[in-house]
């Protein structure tokens, strides 16, 4: 049991909250979430933006819940029942769920975050001690490592079985569809290092990102012949393929492209029904990267989930693998796009992701 007391925490803290409409805005007077049982305070260094931050809002409106998922930064209290190696002073990042109805009092978009240390990853030191990645780098983590757990290995996902320190004896193509996006890049690289053949669609200005990531194969999304090149690529054998844009395009080249067989589709989104039963070969599924905490999640239109505590317990596992990569300097980071102005940066940030303007780059902004 660990009992730590950090230097002095305000009451209060700045963040980016939901409006009365679920739009973010900066408040300068919002309660630091307080520590509850098996978990931790941490000190926010830099946030990373994902297109979820502003969907929540925009679908679940809950004024004044506190917005952002992805973090890095220093561990400055511990609640004392809280079983843990982790200790006051160390450098974590890693991923919670800000705009959730049912914990509104927490989001990466603070000055503080509270954290579970069961899916907290350690920014690795070498052996000098110097940190191997900065806390920028460390803050385009999270997300992408949680959901790709859930959408690549869980059971309601893919259900694939071989991992980096277990790579395939026998490879197999998957498709990733939206590789250069900081989700599918990340993707790419743990396909490619548990021994898969990772082919992956994106823009032709990010086919060398692709392939710096392990892609087998890079495609062009907008191609006329794409279904006909991936069907090439695997000689019509395809049966694992991973949305992660999740449009009406992407479903239909993902459905075509899988063998005559079947197989299996997952995507990040939801997709209508209509599209997703033109293959009865095909079983679909709908990954949320929030199932990885374990709690319920009360949303409606699908995007709730209930309490389910083998959930966390399962990507905990997968994380300690991951967190061997990181120490090891095995996983490369997403190119970062840094913008100023702290906290009142995300706004902006947050216009652009709305915008569609990013692309092959994570938007990361340090407080």
């Amino acid at each position: 049991m660990t009992v730590d007391s950090p230097p002095a925490v305000p009451l209060r803290q700045a963040a980016i909250v939901q409006d009365e409409k679920g739009a973010p805005k900066l408040a300068r007077d919002v309660q630091v979430p307080r520590l509850e049982a098996g978990t931790m305070l941490v000190k926010t260094a830099a946030v990373g933006l994902n297109p979820v931050d502003y969907k929540m809002g925009a679908a679940f409106p809950t004024p004044g819940a506190l917005i952002g998922m992805n973090y890095s930064g220093t561990i400055v209290s511990i609640h004392t029942e809280t079983e843990t190696d982790f200790r006051v002073g160390d450098a974590v990042c890693g991923t919670v769920h800000g705009s959730n109805p049912a914990s509104p009092d927490n989001g990466a978009f603070a000055e503080y975050v509270r954290v579970r240390p069961e899916i907290t990853l350690r920014v690795p030191r070498g052996e000098d001690g110097t940190q191997m990645l900065s806390m920028k780098e460390a803050a385009t983590l999270g997300v992408g490592i949680i959901t790709n757990i859930m959408a690549l290995w869980h059971p309601s996902g893919l259900s694939l079985t071989a991992t980096p320190d277990a790579p395939a004896e026998k490879p197999f193509p998957v498709l990733v569809y939206g590789g250069s996006t900081a989700m599918g890049a990340l993707a790419t690289q743990l396909l490619h290092l548990s021994g898969y053949r990772p082919i992956v669609t994106c823009s032709p200005r990010n086919f060398d990102l692709a392939r710096a990531r392990g892609a087998a194969a890079v495609l062009d999304y907008v191609s006329p012949n794409l279904v006909g090149d991936i069907k090439a690529f695997t000689a019509g054998k395809l049966k694992h393929a991973y949305d992660c844009v999740a449009e009406p395009s992407s479903v239909a080249h993902c459905y075509a492209a899988i063998g005559r067989t079947g197989g299996s589709y997952v995507s990040l989104e939801q997709v209508p029904g209509e599209m997703l039963s033109k293959r009865r070969a095909v079983r679909a599924k709908f990954v949320l990267g929030y199932e990885a905490f374990g709690r319920e999640v009360p949303l409606s239109k699908g995007y709730g989930c209930a309490a389910d505590p083998e959930k966390i317990a399962f990507a905990a596992r997968y994380l300690r693998v991951f967190q061997g990569l990181l120490d090891k300097g095995a996983l490369k980071m997403h190119p970062v796009q840094e913008l100023g102005g702290e906290l009142s940066g995300v706004l902006g940030g947050l216009q652009m992701l709305k915008a569609g303007s990013v692309s092959g780059k994570q938007l990361v902004v340090g407080l």
